[in-house]
C-alpha cells in the first residue's frame, strides 16, 4: 500500500471516530431534551411577551415545543416575544397540514414580521409557509437547524410514513426543493456531520451556516443558532 493510501485510510478513520462520537453525544442530547422535554411546566405561553421582533417556535418530528425551550428563554431575555404551536403536537402530521396551522396561529394572533426559529421538519413547515401560503408575507426571516431541505435518502428505510415523507422523491420535498424565492430569506444552520441528513442542510440562495461540530440535535445548543436569530431579528 503506498504512502498517500495510508494516509488516506487513517484520515478515514479518525473521521469515522469522529462522527460516532458526535453521533453518541447527540442522541445523549437528544434523550436528555425529551426528558427535560416531559418535565415541563411552564405554560405555552410564558414566553410571548416582549416588545421585540415575535419569534416563533417550529420544532423538529416527534418534538414538542419544550424541545426548544432552552432556545425560547435565551430569546425571551433579550426581549423577544417567543410564540408557540401548540397545535403541532409531537409534530406528527404532514408537512402542508402542520403548515396552516402555523399559518392560522400567524393570523389569528396578528403577527408581522417575524422570525421563524425552527429545527429538522420545522424548518420545512416553515418553508411551506413562506412560499405557499399568503401568510408567508408576514415572515421576515427563518433560521432553520438541521433541516432536510432535499430530502434524506436514509427516509426509505424508516418504518413509519412521516418518517418515509422525508424521501427526496415525496411530492413535497419536492415542491419545496422547487420553491427558491423564499431562501433567499432563510438561514440554514447545520453541522459538518449530519447522521439523519447524509445529503446536508446546504440551501441554494440561502445564507448557508456550518458550524464547527456535528450531529442533527446537539447543534441546537451552538451559540451560533441564536446569534444567527438575534442577527435577523436585530
Amino acid at each position: 500500500m503506498s504512502k498517500d493510501a495510508v494516509n488516506t485510510l487513517r484520515q478515514r478513520i479518525r473521521t469515522g471516530l469522529r462522527d460516532a462520537a458526535w453521533w453518541a453525544r447527540d442522541y445523549l442530547y437528544a434523550a436528555r431534551a425529551q426528558v427535560r422535554s416531559a418535565r415541563g411546566r411552564d405554560a405555552p405561553d410564558v414566553f410571548a411577551d416582549g416588545e421585540g421582533t415575535p419569534i416563533v417556535l417550529l420544532p423538529g418530528i416527534y418534538e414538542t415545543w419544550r424541545f426548544l425551550e432552552p432556545l425560547a428563554r435565551a430569546l425571551h431575555a433579550r426581549g423577544h416575544p417567543v410564540h408557540v404551536v401548540t397545535e403541532l403536537g409531537g409534530n406528527r402530521r404532514p408537512i402542508a397540514e402542520s403548515a396552516e396551522r402555523v399559518a392560522a396561529l400567524l393570523i389569528s394572533r396578528g403577527l408581522d414580521d417575524v422570525v421563524i426559529l425552527a429545527h429538522s421538519k420545522g424548518g420545512l413547515i416553515g418553508k411551506h409557509v413562506m412560499a405557499f401560503s399568503p401568510a408567508g408575507e408576514r415572515v421576515r426571516a427563518m433560521v432553520a437547524v438541521a433541516t432536510p431541505f432535499g430530502g434524506s435518502r436514509y427516509s426509505r428505510l424508516m418504518p413509519t410514513p412521516s418518517l418515509r415523507a422525508f424521501a427526496s422523491a415525496d411530492a413535497t420535498i419536492r415542491a419545496l426543493a422547487a420553491s427558491a424565492a423564499a431562501n433567499t430569506r432563510i438561514v440554514s444552520v447545520f453541522g459538518v456531520f449530519d447522521p439523519h441528513i447524509p445529503e446536508g442542510s446546504e440551501l441554494a440562495g440561502a445564507r448557508n451556516v456550518v458550524l464547527a461540530s456535528g450531529g442533527h440535535f446537539r447543534v441546537l445548543d451552538d451559540p451560533r443558532v441564536v446569534a444567527e436569530v438575534i442577527r435577523v431579528a436585530e
